[in-house]
């Protein structure tokens, strides 16, 4: 439970950064203070469909939502192994009920359609691990360019898109390298990226994502599993000197008592605490970047 004082400061926090009570809301989850604020206001009504996407490689089919009136940031939504399904539906509404036109893709679209998992997949199942690391290993830094260039021009064209203010995107998993390789291709463009317990940002190849730092222009939230961190101790310490060198802001932090793939709620080790409280630093982040 957060002391008197604590609560002030972020309440003064939330009025300097103009966050609306559901964004507060989100953000205070996070820091323990469910219990000590009245029940947020519902979420602005949205407009959500099913859409199709040309690509240089085919033919993308995603999930496109955004609040029914007026035009707002894009944001681009990177899955998990697991692909576009209904919780990855469920995280991109809620997100454009904060005033964001949402689209989650199904980065297997080369292969097959959604859904590309089978319900309540056993990740440690060998014929499912088989099955979801061959969709996986047809992806790479070239599609991963590929695509998004193709889903920003997408968004471009959307009327409920406010193509004055910049593009953020997320990423989870094996979404994380996705953001970077994003926030690279359309720098221009892309003024926030996030990614949630992300695999593989730093490694020794020379197509490792951290190399791609230097080339980007956006704002960062980093959110890594402990028992990732426990895994790769010093990757935090390289994204935090290469942005620093890249004069990027970056808030790059272990979430305690969390293990890979806490945030999405159909997760097996999800947690729900830790979810919320990387949800509301989103929020923070989204509505300082993307102006």
């Amino acid at each position: 439970m957060c002391d008197n004082d604590s609560i002030n400061d972020i309440v003064e926090y939330g009025r300097r950064m103009g966050l609306s009570r559901r964004e507060f809301g989100a953000l205070t989850l996070g820091a323990g203070l469910a219990t000590a604020l009245p029940a947020m206001a519902a979420g602005v009504e949205t407009t959500e469909s099913e859409v199709t996407i040309k690509t240089p490689d085919g033919t993308c089919d995603a999930y496109f939502v955004h609040p029914a009136k007026g035009t707002h940031p894009g944001v681009l939504v990177w899955p998990d192994i697991f692909g576009l399904r209904p919780a990855f539906r469920q995280m991109g509404k809620r997100l454009a009920e904060s005033g964001y036109s949402v689209l989650v893709v199904n980065p297997f679209y080369r292969t097959k359609k959604a859904p590309t998992a089978p319900d309540k997949p056993d990740f440690n199942d060998p014929e499912t691990r088989k099955a979801l690391m061959a969709l996986h290993d047809t992806l790479n830094a070239t599609t991963g360019k590929t695509d998004a260039k193709a889903f920003i021009t997408w968004l471009d064209t959307q009327p409920a898109v406010d193509k004055k203010r910049k593009i953020g995107t997320t990423g989870y998993c094996m979404g994380g390298p996705l953001v970077f390789q994003t926030a690279a291709a359309v720098p221009t463009r892309v003024g926030a990226g996030a990614t949630f317990h992300g695999g593989g940002l730093v490694t020794d190849k020379p197509d490792s994502p951290a190399l791609l730092i230097p080339t980007m222009k956006a704002h960062y939230l980093i959110a890594i599993a402990e028992n990732d961190d426990q895994k790769q101790p010093d990757s935090k310490s390289a994204l935090k000197d290469a942005f620093a060198k890249a004069n990027l802001p970056a808030e790059i932090e272990v979430y305690k008592g969390t293990m890979h793939g806490w945030c999405p709620p159909d997760s097996a080790v999800y947690n729900q605490e830790q979810a919320e409280k990387a949800w509301g630093r989103l929020l923070v982040l989204f509505k300082g970047a993307l102006a």
